[in-house]
């Protein structure tokens, strides 16, 4: 159930709800809205702070019973050193909210005396909706006894006017965009062949000014989309291709959006060992992202025209599947050797560009669970980025950053190149034993042409290994928030 967030610009002490949210600095030094709180409720605030060892650390949470005030119930909400507090801070407060509202159907949050001078203020609205959206998902589906949040409406107090309205609305659109991702990544594998992922795809967007193509045998020939072909070719439940395009009539540019779908990777015959397969459910990550994203174009407004392209398969063992040694042949002509099957991911990226290429937008990027040397490179928490136009990078670096989903920039060596050497073919698609990210994202580079391209390594930050604030143990939905505001701010790079 979506929640719905308003403005209020009604006193603090008389927000009708079933718990209201007040902050804290480091030190337990309450906000206005918590010392007037506390006041109506006779020092009840600060005296529980005290007996409980409330210190107003980032996220930290107390909740006690109210009377006498619009609220049935009172969190106080730590918001850190005050001169540290940033916009993925707040996230952090929103995310906190959440998970102590589970059990409340209204809530109030009044955060806005409690903002350090250099946060905007409609930023840090937005970033506490985004925040509490994140924070309040949940994925137990499959749980037998399921406690499920009921947190139906947040109302924002102290704020008011269009420009902090449509940023919340924004955010909070984004975010809901990433729960739907998060779903589809958290999602058996046995649930989400590359056809349910079709008909997903479809129920998403329908009513969403998006046209959605799904091709699949003869289809997939025709366009010579064989890395696809041939990656899914083992399994039993057979690829398909969505190409997805949103075409808003003032559209002066457009930007491709393409996402790796493997929605099981066994690793093929070179076989994965059992961990290595344990998650293999989140490799189509990049390519719900890409959905996602897609999702909310129109509702945003967004300017540009964009278009997705998302292969989907499945990485099986079996009598048609393919093998070490084989070649594939793409619609650019290039030759690929194959000398590991759990090199996949790329087979099939490389299809997407070449057919993203060949339509010339101005500016491509694609998101893919791609290395574990990226992981060995940047750890679980931070995706690479790599491409052959620093206007372009820089573009995606500053839509991460506003977006709290970090990225670093590795390097493309030409000198690398030579790694990915075929004896029989143009190249082959692992290189050697080192730099396996970067030869990665150089394998990708030869199926791009002179189109403004970047490569997102997502394969840490899809999955999560435990809950951290506004992200829950799992997928992660990694990448929806940066493509959003990517596509609203679009500029053609130089």
């Amino acid at each position: 159930m979506a929640v719905k967030f308003v403005l209020s610009n009604g006193a603090v002490d008389k927000q009708r709800c079933d718990l209201l949210a007040v902050t804290a600095a480091s030190g337990a030094k309450l906000s206005a809205a918590a010392t007037a709180i506390d006041r109506l409720l006779d020092g009840t605030l600060s005296r529980s702070a005290a007996a409980n060892a409330f210190s107003g650390k980032l996220g930290e949470t107390l909740v006690v019973g109210a009377s006498g005030i619009g609220a049935k119930s009172v969190v106080l909400v730590g918001t850190g050193m005050a001169s540290e507090l940033t916009v993925d801070g707040l996230r952090r407060v929103g995310a906190a909210i959440a998970q102590r509202s589970r059990k409340a159907k209204s809530v109030a949050v009044a955060a806005t005396d409690a903002l350090p001078a250099a946060v905007d203020i409609a930023d840090a609205m937005a970033a506490i909706g985004e925040g509490i959206v994140l924070g309040n998902y949940q994925f137990i589906k499959y749980k037998s006894e399921q406690k499920r949040s009921i947190l139906a409406s947040v109302a924002i107090v102290g704020v008011s006017g269009a420009r902090v309205a449509t940023a919340v609305d924004g955010a909070v659109i984004a975010a809901n965009a990433t729960c739907w991702a998060r779903d589809m990544i958290n999602e058996p594998a046995a649930a989400k062949s590359p056809a349910d992922m079709v008909t997903a795809a479809t129920k998403l967007l329908r009513g969403k000014s998006v046209k959605v193509d799904a091709w699949q045998g003869a289809e997939l020939a025709k366009r010579k989309l064989n890395g696809t072909i041939i990656v899914g070719q083992g399994s039993r439940r057979t690829p398909r291709f969505l190409r997805l395009e949103y075409a808003p009539r003032d559209a002066r540019h457009t930007v491709a959006l393409i996402g790796k779908g493997v929605v099981f990777d066994s690793g093929g015959y070179s076989l994965k060992p059992s961990s290595g397969m344990e998650q293999m459910k989140t490799d189509m990550s990049g390519a719900a992202a890409v959905i996602a994203t897609m999702s909310v174009l129109a509702e945003l407004g967004v300017h540009s025209r964009v278009v997705g392209y998302v292969p989907l398969v499945e990485n099986m063992i079996g009598g048609n599947a393919y093998r070490l040694g084989d070649v594939i042949t793409y619609r650019n002509g290039k030759t690929v050797e194959v000398m590991n099957t759990d090199a996949e991911g790329r087979l099939i990226l490389a299809d997407a560009l070449c057919l993203a290429s060949d339509e010339a937008p101005d500016a491509m990027i694609n998101l893919a669970t791609l290395t574990g040397a990226c992981m060995v490179a940047l750890g679980p928490k931070v995706a690479g980025m790599m491409g052959n136009n620093d206007a372009w990078i820089d573009q995606i670096k500053a839509a991460s950053e506003r977006s709290g989903e970090p990225l670093w920039k590795l390097p493309l060596p030409p000198e690398y190149r030579k790694m990915l050497d075929s004896e029989i073919a143009d190249m082959k698609n692992v290189g050697g034993s080192y730099g396996g990210a970067l030869t990665a994202g150089l394998f990708l580079k030869e199926f791009v042409g002179k189109v403004p391209w970047a490569h997102l390594d997502i394969a840490g930050p899809s999955r999560a290994e435990s809950d951290d604030a506004y992200l829950s143990r799992g997928g992660t939905g990694f990448g929806v928030r940066t493509l959003v505001e990517l596509v609203q701010t679009f500029r053609k790079p130089r």
